[in-house]
């Protein structure tokens, strides 16, 4: 887990406008946020350079563009080596369909979000992981039907504690 960034309340609204709004100004963020535009610049390039701001992006509407299926899978893998984690996630980060993987608690050990053009493509995405021999000891997938909440926000004022930025 890394290290806890400190900052202030400034710096609070500027994450949680930069959430909604990724693309405004410097010039709208610092009127939003209640600074001057240098000090909110200095304040948005410092929380970059210490990573608590890692990139910024588009929202895709994935079904605009074609055809596609969500699956989330559940991973088991056969060992439980630090060398077997690491094997299996750097053999999951070669494949660009999935877009998110989480090492977690519970009944299995990864959560994998794929993204593919179809179940089929999908099915055979699965088997080329099994055939690749990366230390999958079984896996269950969900086939996402809708997706009622796409919340792309985090709870940022919740998360932060009150006592590191009043």
């Amino acid at each position: 887990m890394s290290s806890v960034v400190s900052f202030d309340r400034f710096d609070l609204k500027i994450l949680v406008h930069l959430q909604r709004e990724g693309r405004c100004s410097n010039v709208d963020l610092a009127n939003h946020v209640g600074l001057s535009p240098s000090p909110c610049l200095l304040r948005t390039k410092r929380m970059q350079e210490v990573g608590l701001i890692r990139s910024y992006g588009a929202d895709i509407a994935l079904e605009k563009l074609g055809e596609h299926v969500v699956v989330f899978s559940e991973v088991t893998i056969n060992s439980h080596t630090p060398h077997d984690f690491r094997k299996f996630e750097e053999a999951v980060g070669k494949y660009q369909e999935i877009a998110e993987c989480y090492n977690v608690s519970g009944g299995y050990d990864y959560l994998l979000k794929i993204v593919a053009p179809g179940i089929g493509y999908f099915q055979a995405l699965m088997d080329k992981m099994l055939a690749e021999e990366i230390g999958i000891e079984r896996f269950a997938s969900r086939i996402v039907l809708r997706q009622p909440l796409n919340r792309r926000e985090y709870p940022l004022s919740i998360i932060a504690t009150r006592k590191r930025w009043e």
